[in-house]
């Protein structure tokens, strides 16, 4: 079965040249806390989601999928269905 992906916090922290240990040292979180929400083990709080998007200076949506998706309100299966009509 396919590992889903919550959150993009580890791209986000990629894109932004910040690390795991930023983020523990501004959230003042244990690491092992941040690696289970880079790798999508466990999810941080929604005012956690925010004090990491202020940190990293992004809308707390990047941090849960792409802002760039085309058409990214319709999901991926509804896209498929539309095509065949």
């Amino acid at each position: 079965m396919k590992e889903i992906k919550v959150n993009r916090i580890k791209d986000v922290l990629e894109q932004k040249g910040a690390t795991n240990n930023d983020l523990v040292r501004h959230l003042n979180v244990k690491k092992e806390t941040v690696s289970r929400w880079v790798n999508n083990k466990q999810q941080p709080t929604v005012n956690t989601l925010n004090d990491i998007a202020e940190y990293l200076r992004v809308d707390i949506r990047d941090l849960l999928y792409p802002s760039n998706w085309k058409d990214s309100t319709i999901p991926p299966f509804e896209k498929e269905k539309n095509k065949k009509k």
